[in-house]
């Protein structure tokens, strides 16, 4: 992982020519990336007026979300996978092959970027902020937290006034629905937000099982790979509360208030492994504890899309061995803990948390808050949204192509002031 800040922030370097261009450099560990291409600009993609319609039919009778379930995850190393082109970075640190651009240094030595891109020893790293977005917001986190209504939480200030507080200050959806039936569990949701399915040709993800030979997906389309085969330098990391050396350095393996459902990532073999691996370098390059966040948010050292899961005990689901049975106030006093820096980090640097539910309690509708200079102060949407509106956002912001699986899906500009979305 990158410990250094954001050191410039250039333009990226183009496929092709590689005529001169600005000159961008970013901190790695121990390493720094070069790039000195043409600048690149990404077109997001067109806005559609209609949202889809929910599906309260979906997976209808899958088994409810246990909340006590720790499956194991398969053991075995696999080789490295990563999307074609380019030249491929070192696999025993987390590289991956290149894509027309700069190799960005995520473990060791870096790498220098002119035209087409040359090999990097942490393939797309995770150093800085990496490369500038064509939005007005320039870095993203999105925090997942549990199964709650919107009325379990929204107005409850008695349990959740940190919470209440963000959403007196900034944006909320009124609207935000749940693709699934009441009954589906919390890994398909979270799959969604990552891929805008749970359905796929060697996969339909309907339990709450850790990953493994059998429960992953070789499928490259969802968002991470989306990220790393961008030549405009952005780069993800994911902050998963509760990791450890039975979790693994990338985390298959539930153990304790660790959940792997409630982390998309890992469930993906172009990610994870094939099978997934607790010693995956590449994923292990783009996973970090909770407890790393607040030193990379001070160093400038986070990527340009984080994605935060809290543990069980702080997520809003609750576990046997919490230290609280009150899930709506636990998950509050996790969000006062934690929240602030981010806040802070956001405001100074454009960006955007988005907190995301990942289902209701006793509905189909959950809480969605949006936090950011550019959002709009006080407001509440009544757009209907949903976990593809989530990811198409993301997408958009990010400058790259929206999957056709979330095209039909409304986007969040609606929480947003004029001219500060995507």
């Amino acid at each position: 992982m990158a410990s250094g800040g954001l050191a410039g922030r250039g333009a990226p370097a183009s496929g092709g020519a590689g005529a001169a261009g600005a000159s961008s450099t970013h901190a790695g560990l121990g390493g720094t990336v070069t790039s000195l291409g043409g600048s690149m600009s990404a077109t997001a993609g067109a806005t559609p007026s209609g949202g889809r319609a929910p599906n309260p039919g979906a997976n209808a009778g899958a088994s409810g979300d246990p909340a006590e379930e720790n499956e194991a995850g398969a053991g075995g190393e696999a080789g490295m996978l990563g999307p074609a082109g380019g030249a491929a970075g070192s696999a025993a640190n987390g590289g991956r092959p290149g894509t027309g651009g700069a190799n960005q240094s995520a473990a060791g030595g870096g790498a220098t970027a002119a035209g087409s891109g040359g090999a990097g020893t942490g393939g797309d790293g995770v150093g800085g902020t990496g490369g500038t977005t064509p939005s007005a917001i320039q870095v993203v986190f999105v925090v997942a937290l549990e199964n709650h209504d919107p009325g379990e939480v929204i107005g409850n200030t008695t349990d959740a006034p940190y919470l209440n507080g963000l959403v007196d200050s900034y944006a909320s959806a009124a609207k935000f629905l749940d693709q699934f039936a009441i009954s589906t569990p919390s890994e398909p949701h979270y799959i969604w937000m990552e891929a805008g399915t749970n359905e796929f040709d060697d996969r339909v993800f309907t339990s709450d099982g850790s990953p493994s030979a059998t429960n992953s997906t070789a499928d490259t389309q969802h968002l991470v790979t989306q990220i790393a085969a961008a030549t405009s330098g952005i780069t993800w990391r994911s902050y998963q509360e509760g990791i450890d050396d039975s979790t693994g350095a990338c985390p298959i393996a539930s153990s304790g208030h660790y959940a792997a459902k409630h982390n998309p990532f890992v469930f993906f073999r172009d990610v994870s492994g094939d099978p997934p691996s607790k010693t995956n370098a590449y994923c292990a390059a783009h996973h970090k504890g909770i407890a790393a966040l607040a030193g990379d948010l001070a160093a400038e050292s986070v990527a340009t899309f984080n994605f935060i899961t809290p543990d069980l005990c702080h997520d809003m689901h609750g576990q046997t061995g919490c230290p609280s049975s009150n899930l709506v106030r636990s998950g509050d006093d996790w969000l006062a803990a934690n929240l602030p820096p981010v806040v802070a980090y956001v405001t100074s640097h454009s960006g955007v948390i988005f907190l995301v539910w990942d289902e209701g309690h006793h509905t189909t509708t959950m809480p969605f808050v949006a936090v950011g200079p550019g959002t709009k102060k006080g407001y509440v949407s009544d757009v209907t949204y949903m976990h593809g509106s989530l990811l198409k956002s993301v997408e958009r912001i990010l400058g790259l192509p929206v999957l056709p699986r979330v095209s039909s899906d409304n986007d969040l500009g609606d929480l947003f002031e004029v001219g500060k979305f995507p």
